[in-house]
């Protein structure tokens, strides 16, 4: 079990990481770094062209990931009354995003999270991180600190102590530009 800071370390130096959202515990690392994100692509024995979530503490965080500029004023108000919060965006991407993040899409999936861990943890580092649900593909998510290292052990050193916001689900996830939920909340 680790703190804050010490997670922020570990993203630093291109660890993975496990911490706890609104309803399961998600494993994350820096977004920008290809090693970073190839190391939690194996610790979930995930596939590159699924692509991943990215968690931030604000908007402004986001800047350069996704183009938000891009939406109708309508679309960035629907977004706006959910963030922060449980609800998943697919969003146009950005220009400071890689493939490694995206996948085989040419969109992003964003959340800005009320999640109190998740805002200490994203505020500290500065920046957004990835997130996908601590687990291995096919397994349930983990919903504790003990779940996680149970299910992942080594291959996540760093978990933030925390507990999830007690959500049944995972979040929402909701398309943009077309307004349809991908995934029920």
């Amino acid at each position: 079990m680790a703190s804050v800071e010490q997670c922020v370390e570990a993203l630093t130096r291109g660890e993975v990481i496990a911490y706890p959202t609104e309803g399961v515990f998600g494993v994350g690392c820096d977004p920008d770094s290809p090693a970073a994100v190839q190391a939690l692509l194996d610790v979930k024995e995930r596939d590159k062209a699924k692509g991943l979530i990215l968690i931030a503490a604000t908007l402004v965080q986001l800047d350069g990931y996704i183009d938000f500029d891009s939406l109708s004023d309508e679309v960035k108000a629907d977004v706006l009354a959910t963030w922060p919060g449980p609800v998943t965006w697919v969003m146009p991407a950005g220009k400071k995003i890689t493939d490694w993040v995206t996948g085989q899409f040419e969109t992003v999936a964003v959340r800005v999270s009320d999640h109190p861990d998740v805002q200490a943890l994203c505020l500290a580092y500065g920046k957004p991180i990835t997130s996908t649900s601590a687990n291995l593909s096919g397994e349930e998510p983990c919903r504790s600190v003990e779940e996680v290292e149970a299910q992942l052990g080594e291959r996540v050193p760093c978990v933030l102590q925390g507990k999830t916001g007690g959500r049944d689900n995972p979040t929402e996830i909701r398309d943009a530009r077309s307004g349809k939920v991908l995934r029920q909340g």
